[in-house]
């Protein structure tokens, strides 16, 4: 049973949301037309970048947890984990918005976004020896720039709200892959090529990538909501 835990992890994240997506209140699945545009988007940033750090030996995948199926030099079960995540977090992130009325960090969200940028290249700029490291938290920081300075959506406090609570199942799948609870790691790293901060097995540079990844798809998420609502169409 050990080939199955990857899947088994990806199935547990996405299982609830996705069965939750209809619940008759929320209808999440009445966002699927602008949910999967923006995950697919996002994959093609994130895909060839696993395939360049798998390659590179950034990190590496356990056999003894995999299928043995894999698409390019990647896992089925690492394709799947850029379908299951971001859906259990984009779908966090509408039930957010429907029970939470008040956005209670978009005052500050401007702030956090400015401050975050800045600590990441400064970090980033700091580690360039380290590929993890320098990659993540440059590209998240100049991805957050981006957004202060050229997108300044209106959601950046919802988002944030939003990775703040989904740090309690992260901690629980990033955990799980990166050998907690379990004998071997799913996912192992060169700890030469990061700052070797782990929050309980998890390296550090994993919430920033986590980061990115989330938020890239939020920004395709709501680019392609306000389109199709300024057309004049009805969300309902």
């Amino acid at each position: 049973m050990d080939k199955w835990l990857y899947v088994f992890i990806n199935l547990g994240a996405i299982g609830i949301p996705f069965i939750a997506s209809f619940d008759k209140r929320l209808r999440f699945d009445k966002q699927w037309r602008f949910l999967f545009p923006a995950m697919l988007l996002t994959m093609v940033v994130f895909i060839p970048w696993d395939m360049a750090k798998t390659y590179l030996e950034v990190w590496g995948f356990n056999p003894r947890y995999l299928l043995g199926i894999y698409i390019g030099n990647l896992p089925i079960e690492e394709w799947m984990f850029f379908i299951a995540i971001p859906y259990a977090c984009l779908f966090t992130y509408h039930s957010l918005n429907f029970l939470v009325k008040k956005d209670h960090l978009g005052k500050y969200a401007q702030r956090i976004t400015l401050v975050a940028a800045i600590l990441l290249l400064f970090i980033g700029l700091m580690n360039t020896g380290r590929l993890y490291t320098s990659v993540t938290f440059i590209s998240t920081g100049l991805f957050l720039l981006f957004h202060r300075f050229v997108v300044k959506g209106a959601y950046m406090g919802r988002f944030f709200l939003m990775y703040l609570v989904t740090l309690i199942p992260f901690f629980i799948v990033n955990g799980l892959l990166t050998g907690s609870f379990i004998p071997e790691e799913v996912v192992f790293y060169d700890n030469t090529q990061n700052l070797g901060i782990r929050l309980g097995t998890i390296p550090v540079e994993d919430m920033v990538y986590g980061l990115l990844m989330l938020l890239m798809n939020v920004t395709w998420f709501e680019f392609f909501r306000n389109k199709f609502k300024s057309s004049g169409n009805s969300i309902s």
